[in-house]
């Protein structure tokens, strides 16, 4: 069995006021966490981007947009990786072997950003909620609703 270079995962659900649910992948790395996942759980910002010589793959070098993520991996040989990198903005598609520390660098920017997301998505569900709670006690006092509408 081939051993992503994110280690084991685990799956988060979330459901939404509308009874929807959402599924989230965690990916877990083999180390211990590094600066930049500490800073990110404690809520605090994040350490600098990696020195300018570790290329950055969340970064499309066609269109310089930061959505590119992994299609398909695999261990290469020693400590490398081959990953197949899409870019959802140009459909930019590339394949490459690439180091351990820059696999783990892009690792962490895709963690940072499926927590992003995640705090995103909680944030609006909550907005989105307040709204309609607040629209049907309008309704209610206003005389809109009544019993026969259940």
């Amino acid at each position: 069995m081939e051993r992503s270079p994110v280690g084991d995962f685990h799956v988060k659900k979330i459901i939404l006021p509308s009874g929807k649910a959402v599924e989230i992948v965690y990916f877990e790395t083999l180390g211990p966490p590094d600066d930049a996942v500490r800073s990110l759980a404690a809520g605090l910002e994040p350490s600098p981007p990696p020195a300018p010589n570790v290329p950055r793959l969340e970064i499309c070098p066609c269109c310089e947009g930061e959505l590119v993520y992994p299609v398909d991996w695999r261990e290469a040989d020693g400590e490398r990786w081959e990953l197949e990198l899409r870019c959802p903005s140009c459909e930019w598609i590339h394949r490459d072997v690439y180091e351990q520390g820059v696999v783990e660098a892009f690792d962490d920017a895709l963690n940072g950003a499926t927590d992003e997301l995640i705090d995103t998505l909680e944030r609006v569900s909550r907005e989105n909620m307040r709204d309609e709670i607040e629209r049907f006690v309008r309704a209610l006092e206003d005389g809109h609703i009544l019993p026969f509408d259940f």
